[in-house]
Parts: C-alpha cells; structure tokens; sequence
C-alpha cells in the first residue's frame, strides 16, 4: 500500500454513504491502519447528493479537509454520473467502482474518460435479491474490498458485525460476499 489511500464516495441522503465509509474505516482500524472517515453533506435532505470520505493509511494521518484527488472513487447512485462531475480530481491512474449492471466499457465512454480503471458491479440487484430492499452501501463496500486490497473480507465483515446485530448482519455479509466475487474491470 502507499502511504496513504483517499476515497471519496458518492450517493444520496439515506443510501449509506457515510456508513460505508465508516465500515471501511472500522475494517482498516482491526488491521492497525490510521483512518479518517466523514461526510460532506450539502442540503441535508433524503435523496440530495452527497459525499464521504475515507483516509487510510499505514501512518497518522496530519491533513484534515475534504479529499480533493481521490486514489478511489465509488459511485453509489448511478444516477449521479449524469448529476455530479464524480471523476473530478481522480488522478490518472486512480479507480472509479460504478453501481453498474453495465460493462465497464459504457460507463467509460459516457462519462469520456480514458486512463482510470472503471469497475462496475450490480450492487442494486445484489441488495434486491439478498436483502430485499435497494440499499446498496454494503454490496459497494464488498467491491472496494477486493479492488484495492486496502482491507480484508474478514475485516470487513467483522466491522459489519460490530456495528450492525441480528439478521441484518448476516444478510449484509451475503451482499458483501457475492458483490466481491460479481465485481467486472474492463
């Protein structure tokens, strides 16, 4: 890992956003990372855009603003390529992870981008079938999991376990698990 690892999200208010950050976090603090996760809301609103961020890195973490170059971008809502510019500031050798059925392929040419490695993965789908609701935060995590390497599937699914109880547990670590194995580059 290099020293230190940006990821910005993108969603809506009340898709999870922000606790997807912070379960990534959470997974990287049992496997003795330093962290920053916090989100970034604008009209505080269900349905509004908004952004998380995640820092992790293998030293204390001394910058305190927003991430403005992510190494990671994760696009919640896809609905959001169209609505915000979500590649803004991705260096060119950073990862965009799409909620997408979607090649790859598509979601490169219709947002015109040429060098960044594009993921997509059916999170929506994957929440629908194991959950029965579209709340794709988790399955989106299962995805950053097995992208960048930054955190263990074990990791992760002790920080689901933590902070969530009873079935929803279960059910989640399912999304995680099949989103980490459906997960397509180009």
């Amino acid at each position: 890992m290099k020293k230190m690892l940006e990821v910005r999200w993108h969603g809506r208010g009340g898709q999870g956003v922000w606790t997807a950050s912070e379960l990534l976090a959470r997974a990287a603090i049992s496997e003795g990372k330093y962290i920053q996760s916090f989100p970034e809301f604008g009209p505080e609103r269900m349905g509004a855009p908004i952004r998380a961020f995640t820092r992790i890195g293998n030293e204390p973490i001394q910058m305190h603003c927003a991430v403005y170059n992510p190494d990671v971008v994760v696009v919640i809502d896809p609905s959001l390529l169209k609505a915000v510019p979500v590649t803004e500031g991705l260096n060119d050798e950073g990862i965009l992870i799409v909620n997408s059925k979607e090649p790859p392929a598509e979601i490169r040419e219709m947002l015109k981008v040429e060098r960044r490695k594009i993921w997509t993965v059916p999170a929506t789908e994957i929440a629908i079938k194991i959950l029965n609701s579209p709340i794709t935060n988790t399955a989106m995590l299962g995805a950053v999991a097995r992208i960048t390497g930054i955190v263990s599937l074990e990791s992760v699914e002790k920080a689901v376990s933590e902070l969530f109880s009873g079935s929803i547990v279960e059910k989640n670590i399912g999304v995680i698990k099949e989103a980490y194995k459906e997960v397509k580059s180009e």
